[in-house]
């Protein structure tokens, strides 16, 4: 397995919300250089003046142009906005969504061509972001489009503290999500959400919880039968391919009872259902992680919260929390990696070494 260091790419996200804040808060650490290289893509000067705005501690980050320089046990930062941006705190503006995209754009290419190993996001505005350059509800399908293989399909996994929660749909309108919900697109998830829990969580036969659509897991039919035409066959293709897949159970109950606790990964089918129970247990340790691309993506699992921004009272942990995983899930797929190897394969090369 790779042992140097890993180059962990931290994008800025909006300029007006938090991301500065958490961005400075988690590497005054001096332990974050020590187990991995930071590089932010973002503004020194912008950098500098929320430390100044907040009185932060001093954070020493070492301008590069490029992620190949990136050494040591040093914070760096590859300036990719024009020095005329400066941040509006709190505000929504045009000027903070192409710096955001600025940075995402730039990191996501460096991962491309293998400059940082791993990406952790900072929040964006969608509102701000969305252009034709961004035509995006959001990171996951912006990042599907630029690092899935072509026979792969993005999943938001929002996970923490043993609790690790998926999604069969992601940005979606509620009055939509229904005719979304089929059965090949709920045996899918099960699959892809099992395959990311073995590779990317060193989960061996994790057990999986399925949620059901309706309230009541539709009362045998009374309150829609969505969960038993659709969910349940879902479930049961999924048995078959030899899956611990379980359920459907309501949502309300299924959190409320502490079930979760029994299971590796629940499956919710819509984003509100899942993502709810998981930000009221488990706060600020949360960590978005985005399953199914060739490159490992974690964010913090907060928004911008332009509300507080530039106040000194954003809490970092989720974004430490999301490096955290970044480093674990690189490393999971590693190991995986090697353990899944062609034994046969390497003993035919050393053999072919030997006749050399």
């Amino acid at each position: 397995m790779d042992n140097r260091k890993i180059k962990v790419g931290i994008t800025h996200g909006d300029i007006n919300g938090i991301g500065y804040e958490i961005i400075l808060k988690t590497l005054e650490d001096p332990r974050i250089a020590e187990i991995c290289t930071p590089i932010v893509y973002g503004s020194a000067k912008i950098a500098s003046a929320y430390r100044k705005m907040m009185d932060l501690p001093e954070v020493k980050l070492t301008q590069i142009d490029s992620a190949s320089l990136a050494e040591g046990d040093n914070n760096y930062i590859i300036n990719v906005v024009p020095e005329s941006v400066m941040p509006e705190p709190g505000q929504c503006t045009p000027a903070a969504g192409q710096a955001a995209f600025a940075a995402l754009d730039r990191a996501v290419s460096d991962l491309s061509e293998g400059l940082i190993d791993v990406l952790v996001t900072c929040p964006i505005s969608k509102d701000a972001i969305h252009s034709d350059a961004f035509a995006f509800p959001g990171h996951t399908e912006f990042l599907q489009d630029r690092l899935a293989e072509d026979s792969d399909k993005a999943m938001m996994i929002m996970a923490g503290d043993g609790l690790r929660v998926a999604l069969v749909t992601i940005h979606e309108a509620l009055a939509d999500v229904s005719g979304k919900v089929t059965r090949e697109a709920v045996t899918d998830s099960i699959m892809r959400f099992n395959r990311s829990l073995i590779n990317d969580f060193g989960i061996h036969s994790p057990r999986i919880a399925v949620l059901s659509l309706n309230p009541h897991a539709g009362d045998n039919g009374v309150i829609g039968t969505e969960d038993n035409e659709i969910v349940m066959p879902a479930i049961a293709e999924a048995n078959k391919k030899k899956v611990f897949a379980f359920g459907p159970y309501p949502a309300d109950g299924f959190f409320g009872s502490g079930a979760y606790k029994k299971f590796d990964g629940v499956l919710a089918m819509y984003h509100d259902q899942g993502l709810i129970p998981f930000k009221l247990l488990i706060a600020e340790r949360g960590v978005n992680f985005t399953a199914g691309l060739r490159a490992v993506r974690t964010s913090p699992d907060h928004g911008t919260a332009f509300d507080i921004a530039g106040k000194d009272q954003a809490d970092p942990q989720s974004l430490r929390e999301a490096i955290y995983m970044a480093l674990d899930i690189y490393r999971n797929r590693q190991r995986e990696a090697a353990a899944t190897a062609n034994p046969l394969r390497k003993q035919n090369f050393d053999r072919g070494r030997d006749r050399d």
